[in-house]
């Protein structure tokens, strides 16, 4: 296509008063060959820009933010006729250790209702197999924008590792009281030294059903993009090498740029950008409803203001 200066498409049809749609019609009708080889050619330079990951969905939504105009049906074809097929992730395995007899939290999250950041934070630890050992993943999400808050890389399984993810999250987003915290019931998260954190900070511990990972089904979800899309795509050298690129996996590439389906296809950082001046979405006011009773917990504000009825207190933890 032929370009004018550094001016964009956008800009030139803003001058122009011309629609970016009838410029693309103009352009196809009248240079044909043209327009199919810068298309093909961008949709191939978003795909490898991408790790070879992106579906036609997100190919077709990029191409969108670039200025270009074009049918989501046209993309699929086109990206299948130069065989740019996304990379199937590997089958997923479970590593929790739920088999202790530690105290296991109410399971707070699945009746909240999300408006902002730092009302909930959802929690995961995966394991990555290197050429000669297994080393573990912990990671802190935040629900609503499904951005990494926190993560931390560790040769051993132990409470410390996701104890230092956390240390992390807490010190990036510096949360208001009230925030709850939802992870598996694996023995590292209903240990007294990560219960004693939560507390100290004044959140709220929450723990998925027995047996029900979808309870922490976003947290779950990164772990698989995770892997699809960086681990199983690489090959590391050592620990070192693995924690350099995890971090330009999560720090430059997830949060900053990675279109997210659930965010209307933005990023991370990009969805709570928009979400910033809305002063609304500062603290919220949740109803977490059990059994026959109900709590109110303000979020962002660390108020708790029970019903009338007899309410149990959502930080008490029940031996199950």
């Amino acid at each position: 296509m032929p370009v004018q200066g550094s001016l964009s498409v956008e800009r030139m049809c803003q001058l122009a008063v011309v629609s970016r749609a009838g410029y693309y019609r103009n352009f196809q009708q009248h240079c044909p060959g043209e327009e199919e080889m810068q298309l093909r050619s961008l949709i191939q330079q978003i795909f490898v820009e991408h790790r070879r990951h992106y579906g036609y969905r997100r190919v077709w939504e990029e191409l969108s933010k670039r200025g270009m105009v074009v049918n989501h049906k046209r993309v699929r074809r086109l990206m299948r006729e130069d065989n740019l097929l996304g990379l199937q992730p590997k089958r997923f395995v479970v590593t929790t250790d739920s088999q202790h007899r530690l105290e296991i939290a109410v399971n707070l999250a699945r009746r909240m209702k999300l408006t902002g950041v730092n009302q909930l934070w959802v929690a995961d630890i995966t394991y990555i197999q290197l050429y000669r050992e297994f080393v573990f993943l912990a990671v802190v999400l935040d629900a609503f924008s499904r951005k990494v808050v926190g993560w931390e890389l560790s040769r051993g399984l132990s409470s410390g590792l996701a104890l230092r993810a956390l240390e992390k999250a807490i010190a990036e987003r510096q949360p208001a009281p009230g925030l709850v915290h939802h992870s598996d019931r694996g023995s590292q998260y209903a240990c007294r030294e990560y219960v004693a954190l939560l507390e100290k900070h004044q959140m709220l511990a929450s723990m998925s059903r027995p047996g029900n990972p979808y309870d922490n089904a976003k947290c779950e979800r990164f772990m698989q993009t995770l892997k699809r899309e960086e681990i199983y795509a690489s090959a590391y050298r050592d620990l070192e090498d693995l924690r350099a690129r995890i971090e330009e996996f999560i720090e430059r590439y997830y949060n900053k740029k990675r279109l997210h389906s659930a965010l209307g296809y933005r990023s991370p950082e990009e969805f709570e950008a928009a979400q910033s001046g809305d002063p609304s979405l500062k603290a919220a006011t949740v109803t977490c409803s059990f059994g026959k009773t109900s709590t109110v917990l303000g979020l962002g504000t660390g108020t708790q203001t029970p019903s009338p009825s007899p309410v149990p207190n959502p930080l008490l933890r029940t031996a199950l």
